[in-house]
């Protein structure tokens, strides 16, 4: 019998506190070495996978990560894409759910797992998450079903026990293990003494075609949140914002808002001037579904449209990614209301 190959799976560490390790003097967190990961995480010796990696350098604090990054992580991928199984891409909690939405946006056709990860407490602590959270992602980045094609072929966050579909992840805790959920989708695969995946929930895409990746993204688009005393002033205001061209609309509800007619009349006109407007919800289970209360109705005839299901991080990544192809405001709602990858249940 000929011997299996052994899996390749290529690290992207873009930062965060999974990277961190204590200096011995000073007692302080710094950022470790990746070329060195086997001293520091001994125990991947064991997986006996070939395991490259790639870093930032200076490593990105999550809350500094913008759309430069995003497209620095898919050329990371994109341009490696024939040489690795899967990849693993390490990353600061606090805007893992954007980036990981972003993703799956960018790299269209994507067939292989990218699979996103954290931690809570450094990978250099006694007691840390990191250690765990690094070696299931690297053996779901391997994981092949029985026809030898990845298991994953999406962008996955898996943190602690769970795997999630990364455009439908948000971050829940700042200081729970398990600190990110999915409340409209199920989960990819729960982590216990083995790793179950749900493989009716799991992406199907193995056509054989090739990566698609697209890295462009107009960032003129804004969220407003809606609440009880909102201004007229202080939205027209908003809505007018020069050079904006999509909005997320934050409603209560299934979509719910005022009825009164300044608020409708402005959302008219800012759709009238090309801007884009999607709305949705504020909850964190459940949907936009305009058509069951008066209030969100009227919305929806102003030429807002529905965002369905989705979670606000990934709105607000589709909305720069579909402005980014440049195509016409018409187009975008268009392809708005379609799922790209997954993102949204109609």
């Amino acid at each position: 019998m000929a011997p299996t190959k052994k899996p390749r799976i290529l690290i992207v560490y873009t930062g965060g506190t999974i990277g961190m390790i204590e200096d011995p003097v000073t007692k302080a967190l710094k950022p470790f070495d990746f070329s060195h990961l086997l001293e520091n995480v001994p125990k991947i010796k064991m997986l006996d996978y070939e395991i490259d990696n790639i870093q930032f350098h200076p490593p990105i604090d999550s809350s500094d990560m913008n759309v430069e990054h995003w497209k620095l992580i898919a050329h990371s991928i994109a341009d490696n894409y024939d040489n690795y199984d899967g990849f693993v891409v390490l990353h600061g909690t606090d805007t893992m759910s954007y980036t990981a939405s972003a993703l799956s946006f960018m790299l269209q056709n994507l067939q292989k797992p990218v699979i996103i990860t954290g931690s809570q407490l450094p990978i250099g602590e006694v007691r840390t998450d990191g250690e765990e959270n690094l070696i299931t992602a690297l053996q779901i980045a391997a994981d092949r079903r029985a026809d030898g094609t990845p298991t994953v072929s999406e962008v996955a966050i898996l943190f602690e026990n769970y795997l999630w579909r990364g455009n439908r992840s948000t971050k829940r805790s700042a200081d729970n293990f398990n600190a990110f959920r999915s409340n409209n989708y199920p989960e990819l695969a729960k982590i216990g003494l083995g790793i179950n995946f749900r493989y009716d929930a799991l992406a199907e895409n193995h056509n054989g075609g090739p990566l698609e990746p697209h890295y462009e993204f107009d960032t003129m688009v804004m969220p407003i949140d809606l609440f009880p005393g909102l201004n007229e002033a202080v939205f027209r205001h908003q809505l007018a914002t020069p050079g904006i061209r999509g909005i997320v609309l934050r409603t209560y509800g299934m979509g719910n808002g005022p009825t009164e007619d300044w608020f409708l009349d402005a959302l008219a006109d800012a759709v009238r001037r090309g801007v884009v407007v999607v709305n949705v919800t504020q909850c964190v289970n459940g949907g936009v579904q305009s058509g069951r209360y008066i209030s969100g109705e009227k919305i929806s005839e102003t030429g807002v449209i529905s965002g369905h299901d989705i979670t606000f991080e990934a709105a607000i990544t589709k909305m720069m990614y579909l402005l980014g192809l440049g195509i016409e405001a018409d187009e975008v709602r268009r392809r708005f209301e379609q799922p790209i990858a997954g993102e949204i249940t109609i």
